[in-house]
C-alpha cells in the first residue's frame, strides 16, 4: 500500500479504470505549462526538494576564522483535490456501464491543473515558486484588438531577442486570448496559423492566464518543473453511499533565466 490508499477503497477495478481514463484527458487538455516548460520527473513522493547548487553564508560562524554556509535547496509542494462520487454510480461500472457520470472527476482534475499552472505563471510564494510574470525583466505588450495578436507576437519575439533568448517559441494563451486567435482572422487568413508560423512552436490554451498571453522561449534551460509524485487518484474514506477521493501530486518550480519570457497583456 502506498499514500494513495487506493487498496482500501470500495472501487472496483472497472470503476477506476473509468476514472483514470477521465482524469488523463482531462489533465492532458487543462495543463498548459508542461508543454511548454522543461519537465524533470516523476521522482517519487521521497523527493522533498531539489539543489539549487547554492549557498547562503551564515555569519558569524560558531568557530572563529571558519567560513560556514548553508546548501540552499528548494521544496517540493503537495497539492490535493478532493471530491465525491456516489457508490452506487461507481458499482455500476461492473454491470457494464461505460458512461459514469465523472463530473466530480472532471471538476477536481481542473482544479488541480490550475493549481499547477498557476504556480509556474503566477507564482506561489508560500510554496516558495517565483512565477515566470513576475519574474519577466520585460515591459509587457499591450494587445488593444484581436487583430493585434500576430503583431504584439512579432514584437514580443524581438524583445527575446534582443535580451539573447533564442528559439523556438511558443504561445501560452489565456482563455480569452486564445478564442481571439482560433477565431479571428487577417484578410481571410486565421490567425492562428499565421501567429504558429511566426513561432515555430505550439500555441497553447493555458486557463490560468488571466491577463493574456506568455510568449517564451522552448529552447530549454530556461523553466524546469520538478515532480515528485505525479497527478494519481487516491482514497480517502467512504461510507454505505458515497466514496471521497481526491487527486494529487507534488511538484516545485525554478525560473532559470528570467529573460526567457515575456507577457502579452490584453486589454
Amino acid at each position: 500500500m502506498d499514500l494513495l490508499r487506493r487498496e482500501l477503497a470500495p472501487v472496483l477495478p472497472e470503476a477506476w479504470e473509468q476514472i483514470d481514463e477521465e482524469a488523463r484527458r482531462v489533465l492532458k487538455l487543462h495543463l498548459a505549462a508542461r508543454k511548454v516548460v522543461d519537465f524533470s520527473g516523476p521522482h517519487g513522493w521521497k523527493l522533498g526538494c531539489i539543489n539549487t547548487g547554492r549557498l547562503k553564508p551564515i555569519q558569524p560562524g560558531p568557530v572563529p576564522n571558519i567560513a560556514h554556509a548553508l546548501r540552499e535547496s528548494q521544496p517540493l509542494v503537495e497539492v490535493r483535490a478532493a471530491f465525491t462520487i456516489k457508490l452506487l454510480e461507481l458499482d455500476f461500472a461492473a454491470r457494464g456501464a461505460n458512461d459514469l457520470d465523472l463530473d466530480p472527476v472532471i471538476a477536481a482534475c481542473e482544479r488541480i491543473a490550475l493549481a499547477e499552472d498557476g504556480a509556474v505563471f503566477n507564482g506561489f510564494e508560500d510554496a516558495h515558486i517565483r512565477g515566470i510574470i513576475e519574474a519577466s525583466p520585460h515591459a509587457p505588450i499591450q494587445v488593444t484588438a484581436a487583430v493585434d495578436w500576430p503583431h504584439a507576437v512579432a514584437k514580443g519575439k524581438e524583445s527575446l531577442r534582443r535580451a539573447g533568448v533564442t528559439g523556438p517559441y511558443a504561445l501560452a494563451l489565456g482563455p480569452k486570448g486564445y478564442d481571439e486567435v482560433t477565431a479571428a482572422s487577417d484578410e481571410g487568413y486565421p490567425l492562428r496559423k499565421r501567429i504558429e508560423a511566426n513561432l515555430s512552436g505550439p500555441v497553447v490554451w493555458a486557463p490560468a492566464l488571466k491577463d493574456g498571453a506568455l510568449l517564451l522561449s522552448t529552447r530549454g534551460g530556461d523553466f524546469e518543473l520538478t515532480v515528485g509524485q505525479d497527478l494519481s487518484v487516491g482514497y480517502y474514506a467512504h461510507d454505505r453511499e458515497n466514496v471521497e477521493l481526491f487527486v494529487t501530486e507534488s511538484f516545485t518550480f525554478r525560473v532559470l533565466e528570467d529573460k526567457a519570457a515575456i507577457l502579452l497583456k490584453r486589454a
